[in-house]
């Protein structure tokens, strides 16, 4: 395309009417050689994206990882009812921890 608009800026400078005839037709060809391929990317990238495969296939296929790995695997999200403030406190006693070790650290 870069060589067509500049052979497209050499004719149009000689205003051989021709030639300019010529580089627009080449020009119209290259572009819609362009616009094949734009479409031929799209419905391949289309058809290759998760979105068209159905969740149980791609949640199946995990399983069969995992499974050939030795890995228990869950697919389940933590609820919002499962978290307890024991917890909540447990985790901001080890980041407390945590910190006053780092510091321990520093200082050295």
């Amino acid at each position: 395309m870069a060589g067509v608009v500049k052979s497209m800026e050499s004719a149009m400078r000689s205003m051989n009417l021709e030639k300019v005839s010529q580089l627009m037709d080449r020009f119209e060809q290259q572009f819609e050689n362009l616009d094949v391929q734009t479409q031929v990317m799209d419905a391949t990238m289309s058809n290759a994206s998760t979105l068209s495969t159905p969740q149980g296939d791609v949640d199946n296929l995990m399983q069969q990882v995992a499974d050939e790995a030795g890995l228990e695997l869950n697919l389940d999200l933590p609820s919002a009812q499962s978290t307890s403030l024991s917890s909540t406190a447990q985790a901001s006693t080890e980041q407390d921890e945590l910190s006053q070790r780092l510091a321990k650290l520093r200082q050295m």
